[in-house]
């Protein structure tokens, strides 16, 4: 699922979205309310791990060792294609995930009467879609296709709609039926697929108001009619939460202000903890510890880019200098803007070589123990009987924020097996990965464009602040 910016042209969008109304309503609602007192303003949804008891896509006949595998390789997966998103040209709307890659699910509900859906929350893609009626070449599902026929706030959006011109600037051939319906095509690294129309449709989520749910309006996605590939048939589509034009995210920015925030708790994936993504006000991360980064403005504008400037390791300091370059102007010693995503879908966190290589080595002075291998073949560095609160944080410098990362997030254990140090090394694309994210509340100031750390129990943790 992701993170992570560039153009913002989308956060200021056009004329009859510069303000979506929220409309309160006394009815059931589809995802929980914040729970935060005072008087913010936002609304929630509810995010499950997707290998949690209480997420749609547990598979209770797979045990721990074999879930760590699956999210490593998904982690890889992912890796792979945002590589392809940034170093080659776009035939079309790109996803540049594997389909149903990310790691946690967004419950929301969609329509007039309201039908509700589990998405993949995806930081790392823009256009939220779901498969609808009719669907002759569709994934199956275990929850029903939503049928556009029974939703009375239901609208297809032509080819002279503003979002459909948005698809045009990479894809001119967006329309159907003589030129009167705007249709989007959605491709993967994997060769899975989402082909639909572009439409407009309510969305329901819980607000900062218990027993009160939030209707957003003329949400612009994708109704998805032919769909095949690799797609889970417990989720029933993406939630596009990245910076481009179409995403969620930038549809609601000026009602939400630009801000979202959330807190993903340790263990999330064996128990049943789920967390909250917050948007609007409730969202800002405030108070003592709180440190910040600038988000850098880069292409493509779907990810969320900050800028990785070392690691500290006890106080020993570990500076990134960017690879050397021909007719360089400015010095090597600096490091390149935006050099890595942060990313909610992505396990493990993805450090270029060359740094890798300095903590790795640097971790061998200080860890007294014995070195041994991953059984899952992934990670580099392991250590045998070894007690993972005794082992050293690990400081993250971004520009203007030293992230202290504790063992429990840096370090990760199968049960009594190997505790495995959760970085691996790239010479493409650098993520920041959700397991390096754990219980820290993390805001998102896209108006800003910063965003802000706060360490936190994120297992209790019900608000924004």
């Amino acid at each position: 699922m992701t993170a992570i910016f560039n153009s913002f042209s989308g956060f200021f969008l056009l004329a009859f979205f510069c303000f979506i109304p929220l409309i309160v309503l006394n009815c059931p609602i589809a995802a929980q309310t914040s729970g935060s007192g005072g008087g913010g303003s936002g609304f929630t949804a509810e995010l499950v791990h997707r290998d949690s008891p209480l997420s749609p896509l547990y598979n209770p006949s797979t045990n721990k060792l074999n879930r760590l595998s699956n999210s490593f390789h998904r982690s890889f997966s992912r890796a792979s294609h945002f590589k392809q998103a940034l170093k080659s040209s776009i035939d079309g709307i790109q996803s540049q995930i594997v389909a149903a890659s990310g790691e946690y699910i967004m419950k929301l509900s969609i329509g007039t009467p309201p039908v509700p859906l589990f998405g993949i929350a995806d930081t790392g893609s823009d256009l939220t879609w779901t498969q609808c009626k009719p669907c002759p070449r569709c994934f199956k599902q275990n929850s029903p296709y939503f049928d556009p026929k029974h939703s009375s706030t239901y609208k297809e959006l032509s080819c002279q709609s503003q979002f459909c011109e948005i698809l045009g600037e990479d894809d001119p051939s967006t329309c159907t039926n003589n030129g009167t319906i705007c249709e989007y095509s959605m491709s993967y690294g994997d060769n899975s697929f989402s082909v639909g129309h572009l439409a407009a449709e309510t969305f329901t989520f819980g607000s900062s108001t218990p027993g009160q749910a939030i209707l957003i309006p003329d949400m612009v996605f994708g109704c998805g009619h032919d769909d095949e590939g690799t797609f889970n048939e417990t989720a029933t589509g993406i939630v596009g939460l990245g910076g481009g034009k179409l995403s969620f995210i930038s549809q609601l920015s000026d009602s939400i202000h630009g801000k979202f925030s959330y807190c993903l708790p340790l263990d999330s994936s064996d128990s049943n903890l789920t967390t909250k993504l917050i948007f609007g006000d409730n969202a800002v991360v405030s108070g003592a510890g709180v440190i910040s980064t600038p988000i850098t403005k880069k292409s493509p504008d779907t990810f969320y880019y900050l800028t990785l400037e070392g690691i500290e390791v006890g106080n020993k300091s570990l500076t990134y200098k960017r690879p050397s370059k021909t007719n360089l102007v400015d010095s090597a010693d600096e490091p390149d803007q935006g050099n890595i995503i942060i990313d909610s879908g992505t396990t493990l966190t993805f450090l270029p070589s060359e740094l890798y290589e300095k903590l790795e080595s640097e971790l061998k002075k200080v860890i007294q123990g014995k070195l041994t291998s991953d059984p899952l073949g992934f990670l580099s560095l392991c250590y045998s009987n070894i007690d993972i609160t005794k082992l050293p944080t690990i400081t993250v410098k971004f520009t203007g924020a030293d992230l202290e990362l504790p063992p429990s997030i840096t370090f990760i254990q199968n049960g009594d097996g190997p505790v495995c140090l959760a970085f691996v090394p790239t010479n493409d694309t650098s993520i920041f990965g959700n397991l390096s994210q754990m219980n820290f509340l993390i805001g998102y100031d896209l108006v800003k464009s910063v965003i802000s750390f706060k360490p936190t129990d994120c297992t209790s943790a019900t608000s924004g602040n």
